[in-house]
């Protein structure tokens, strides 16, 4: 933690090469924290709380899937209404606000046609902030490779906190009034979006050639596909790990300490991150990751109920997660010109926690009350399995003196 709040400190100094001042990245790391704080106490408790309003498993799954659904609308079109305007900051903080407004309905009604609206109405907005904070961090730690993850832990951090003691939180307010924790929560990522400078990419004399010409090519196509996958993957890790654990034996106290053990783990690979893209090559993290996945959702699927092989488990998100991510925001600042960077940032949450982790949560919806863990996560398996095939195939390393001319 100490030095991610140096590397801020030193973000914030005149650049020695252009003696222009530099944002700082504190900020930056704030709305990280509170955006991922509320994902923190969403993630491994809300379908607790639906599963407590007797939905079925299938209204669980379309009700989780809403904040990846909403991922494949919003991010594509506030990135691109960024990109268009030169400005990210005033969509930052409306989107935020309409969020946490829309979300004050949740908690008044207890049905699901009720719940459904306004989650959705909720989530479009809120999923709009994300991909700007992303592309404006990508952007100003572009000169150091690692450096976004010592700004991107924070989101970890945030998580961390409120999965570890969420759960006993709940015990003293009661799982019904989850609702309105979640608003406070939304409520802070609006305060900390006023605080997130505005931060816009010099624009390039020469013309930029259109976006459509750098999705088109192979290894971007692959990319997307890759990351399509290990979200789909992940799909029914959101929807439904919390309530296998339940099944499980395990009370809420220890879920949410597993989902912490996950996010220590991320926390510790993001702090790691500077030192390991210095040694290897992005693409090969990329297969080391989602050759993590297969062993990963191998395991939660047949020995999960075993607390030594969960933690295990759960240790791995610091690769599946933390070390994907970051190579995939990595990889999309190399691929896309600067004046493609928001839609960029935009379209890869819309083909990954989009369209991948809602259809891979929405599937395991169906697949659930078939035998609960094993065909979900067996699922899970096979969709890593298909990444490591398409890494291997469209993304190995390019030569040196390719890499330079990009």
């Amino acid at each position: 933690m100490v030095c991610c709040l140096s590397d801020c400190a030193l973000m914030s100094a005149p650049s020695a090469v252009s003696g222009v001042a530099t944002p700082s990245l504190r900020p930056f790391a704030l709305f990280y924290f509170a955006y991922f704080a509320f994902q923190g106490l969403f993630g491994p408790f809300w379908g607790l709380y639906l599963e407590s309003l007797s939905f079925s498993a299938l209204q669980i799954s379309v009700l989780m899937a809403l904040s990846t659904l909403a991922r494949i609308a919003a991010p594509g079109f506030w990135g691109w209404l960024a990109d268009r305007q030169g400005r990210r900051r005033a969509i930052i903080i409306s989107t935020s606000l309409c969020s946490a407004l829309a979300f004050a309905f949740v908690g008044l009604g207890q049905g699901f046609w009720w719940i459904f609206i306004s989650l959705a109405v909720s989530h479009f907005f809120w999923a709009g902030a994300l991909p700007l904070v992303e592309a404006s961090t990508a952007y100003l730690t572009r000169a150091q490779p690692g450096r976004y993850s010592r700004v991107r832990v924070w989101g970890s951090i945030g998580f961390v906190c409120l999965s570890m003691v969420g759960g006993y939180v709940l015990d003293l307010i009661h799982l019904a009034n989850l609702p309105w924790a979640l608003l406070c929560l939304l409520v802070l990522i609006v305060l900390a979006g006023w605080l997130v400078p505005d931060v816009a990419a010099q624009r390039e004399q020469a013309a930029v050639a259109p976006i459509w010409h750098t999705l088109r090519q192979p290894r971007v196509l692959a990319l997307f596909g890759c990351c399509f996958l290990m979200a789909y993957a992940h799909g029914p890790y959101y929807t439904f790990y919390s309530i296998g654990l339940r099944h499980a034996g395990y009370d809420k106290g220890a879920i949410g300490l597993l989902w912490s053990v996950g996010v220590i783990s991320e926390i510790l690979v993001f702090l790691l991150m500077p030192r390991i893209m210095g040694r290897f090559s992005l693409e090969r993290l990329m297969l080391v990751s989602l050759l993590t996945a297969v062993l990963r959702f191998l395991l939660i699927a047949t020995v999960v109920g075993h607390p030594a092989w969960a933690v295990l488990a759960q240790s791995m998100h610091a690769l599946t997660f933390g070390l994907h991510h970051a190579t995939s925001v990595g990889l999309i600042h190399r691929l896309f010109a600067e004046q493609h960077q928001g839609r960029a940032q935009g379209l890869y949450i819309i083909a990954s926690f989009g369209i991948g982790g809602s259809t891979g949560g929405l599937v395991g919806g169906v697949l659930w009350p078939h035998g609960g863990m094993l065909p979900t996560f067996g699922m899970s398996v096979l969709a890593a399995a298909l990444g490591v095939l398409l890494c291997w195939r469209y993304l190995r390393p390019q030569p040196a003196r390719l890499t330079a001319a990009a």
